[in-house]
């Protein structure tokens, strides 16, 4: 059987997911568009699982929710597993009577009932049961409780049967007549009745081909006017309401609330951290802590003594079993001098790198992330954003290519391509070593400090364009911010390790790829020149491309052809530019690189060309997802010149003035 997960966000459709399917799963696009999807085969059984986005109706306002519309009209779905939250049941509820009239089998997953517990909401199971005609398994999916005789129930085929939970009146029972004599045996008139009167793109434009254009719209015109003229509202309000007081109507009958119940711990903490004045200042102060445990406390330990074994003993192994191979100086150099000093150079941050998505991951699993987003939103809504795009940028801090991929969920175009054009500008772990590396270099004992100033201008400078862009490329209405504040949980050890593994495993993986062949071609074009191999690096290919883009730089304080040939390669991947300069200043360790870097730079040029490493033009991969999510070349090449341009103006500004007050 192919079985849909749906469910409200944050009711733990994800945590479930794991459960059910032993965390192994794979994904992949749905088909005709870049929305990625999760499909996994249920523990001790052949059926498949397909996780859909999260959504609060099936009627769909942003990309990701049409998905879900679209998948069961047109894909093959045997069966549901419905995730609800038993402490927000009654939200939760109006997705799962619209599901309930697709009559597809339905199994309710009813999820933290130790939350519910907690808040003095008692459900009775059986009741529930009976009033949705479908089997209700209380599980908490965070822990596995439940889990078990969930899964056993979903690999039970389930009898599919009419479900008309909620009455909306002899009008709407006529509209299911016309459409039931129009639409194939196998689809449910009901249902797509519900869609088309609730105004469903995705439905009206599917029926439209099966039956035509003109008897849709003869069908919802001739509702809306006798439901107008009976009720005084239109048909969506009107469906709404009919079906609220259904779920008004279970809740009564089959839950019960405790009184006296004492403020739980989410409601004390939120008090302080979602404060009105407090709630940002609180933000940045733990971004704060953040940087500095990873880069003055924590972190930089670690990276030393990785490059120590590095460049120190691995080398040492390697050179060793080079000379009793004997190896031609060729193939030496190509490992010592471009291989090892190219990966190596990237390699040796991966401990920073690591440290800080760990912090990352445990600020999503304690549920402190959605706060972010919550308290930000009212300075994003002034400048045209809201809340949900600065969860993108916090996902962007990560790598910028999933942070854009987030913005399908917001609700309206302008802000959504508002937020992948401003995304870029956060500061993703593959700018990290360029980072490490000036900060180790002119700033000890204040990295944290440095790196943290880099993260937060990149926030405010997103914050200043999204407003300019707002007042002069896109006018339009902003659309509203909602966001369902999870409990606070303590986070879960296993959790955080396979968060962090997924998020820096792709830094190991372009290390092992995309670092190593550009280390060997950038080792390459620094040997080779119009005097054949061998020839001195500064009359190298590489260093007459470095010197004819360095006169650009000179006036942002690093016009040297290195620095120039470093950010060249950074187009194709960030963490190049570092593995770039290893190659060409042939530093065999860390703290050669750093010298090499101290006497070309200056304290006030090494910002500059962090700040130019932070904003200039998104690497390749960020460039192409961009392409995918707005379809338009326009906006994309928009994207890369607008980034290039308010760089280098800014890091003019940086190092003139800074020069000027003698710095």
């Amino acid at each position: 059987m192919e079985i849909a997960l749906l469910g409200n966000p944050n009711t733990g459709k994800t945590s479930l997911f794991n459960q059910l399917t032993g965390t192994y799963a794979y994904t992949g696009n749905w088909s005709g568009v870049t929305i990625e999807k999760k499909v996994g085969h249920i523990k001790n059984s052949k059926n498949i699982l397909i996780d859909l986005p999260g959504l609060y109706s099936i009627n769909p306002i942003s990309r990701d929710e049409a998905v879900v519309t679209n998948y069961f009209i047109n894909e093959k779905c045997d069966q549901m597993v419905n995730v609800i939250d038993a402490s927000q049941l009654e939200r939760n509820l109006h997705l799962t009577l619209q599901m309930l009239e697709s009559n597809i089998p339905m199994v309710i997953a009813l999820n933290m009932v130790d939350v519910a517990k907690n808040r003095g909401i008692h459900i009775d199971i059986q009741k529930l049961s009976k009033r949705l005609h479908s089997p209700v398994m209380p599980v908490i999916a965070r822990t596995g409780q439940g889990c078990k005789e969930l899964v056993e129930v979903t690999n039970s085929p389930l009898d599919r049967h009419e479900h008309n939970l909620v009455y909306y009146g002899p009008e709407f029972d006529r509209v299911v007549e016309k459409l039931a004599a129009l639409l194939p045996v196998d689809h449910s008139p009901r249902w797509y009745a519900l869609q088309i009167l609730e105004k469903n793109k995705e439905v009206i434009h599917y029926l439209r081909d099966k039956i035509g254009r003109h008897d849709v719209g003869l069908i919802i015109d001739e509702f809306n006017t006798k439901i107008t003229e009976k009720h005084g509202k239109k048909a969506p309000a009107f469906l709404y309401e009919c079906r609220l007081k259904a779920i008004q109507s279970i809740i009564n009958e089959c839950v019960t609330l405790s009184k006296n119940v004492k403020e739980t711990g989410t409601e004390k903490i939120d008090k302080i951290v979602t404060h009105p004045l407090l709630g940002i200042p609180i933000f940045f102060g733990l971004m704060y802590l953040m940087f500095y445990i990873t880069f003055d406390w924590f972190g930089s330990p670690l990276s030393d003594a990785l490059d120590g074994f590095i460049n120190g003993t691995l080398v040492g192994w390697i050179e060793s079993l080079l000379n009793n191979m004997n190896a031609s100086s060729f193939i030496h150099s190509l490992i010592v001098d471009g291989i090892i000093a190219g990966v190596g150079g990237v390699i040796i941050f991966v401990p920073q790198i690591f440290v800080l998505f760990t912090f990352i991951s445990l600020l999503e699993d304690s549920g402190y992330m959605a706060r972010v987003a919550f308290v930000m939103d009212r300075a994003l809504e002034k400048v045209g954003l809201n809340g949900k795009s600065f969860i993108s940028m916090i996902i962007g801090f990560g790598c910028n290519v999933p942070g854009i991929m987030t913005a399908r969920s917001i609700e309206t175009p302008r802000e959504r391509l508002f937020t992948i054009l401003l995304t870029p500008l956060m500061s993703c772990s593959a700018r990290l070593p360029v980072y490490a590396l000036f900060v180790g270099a002119f700033f000890s004992g204040k990295q944290g400090n440095v790196v943290f100033g880099i993260y937060v201008l990149g926030i405010v400078m997103a914050l200043i364009l999204a407003k300019i862009f707002s007042m002069t490329l896109l006018k339009g209405e902003t659309s509203f911010f909602v966001i369902e504040l999870p409990p606070y949980r303590v986070p879960q050890a296993l959790s955080i390790m396979k968060s962090t593994w997924d998020k820096g495993k792709g830094f190991l993986q372009k290390a092992g790829t995309f670092i190593f062949a550009g280390s060997v071609a950038v080792w390459v074009s620094v040997n080779l020149g119009s005097g054949g191999w061998g020839v001195d690096m500064q009359d190298s290919y590489f260093a007459a491309v470095g010197k004819f883009l360095a006169p650009i730089f000179e006036p942002l304080g690093f016009g040297t052809w290195q620095a120039a040939a470093s950010l060249m390669t950074g187009i194709f991947a960030k963490e190049a530019v570092v593995s770039t300069m290893n190659v060409i200043y042939h530093a065999p360790t860390d703290a050669a690189l750093t010298e090499a870097v101290t006497g070309l730079f200056t304290p006030l040029s090494s910002i500059s060309f962090m700040v130019f490493t932070l904003m200039y033009i998104p690497c390749l991969a960020t460039i192409a997802t961009i392409y995918k999510e707005t379809y338009s070349k326009k906006w994309t090449i928009f994207s890369i010149v607008y980034a290039l341009v308010v760089t280098y103006v800014l890091c003019l500004v940086i190092y003139q003035v800074g020069t000027l007050l003698g710095y």
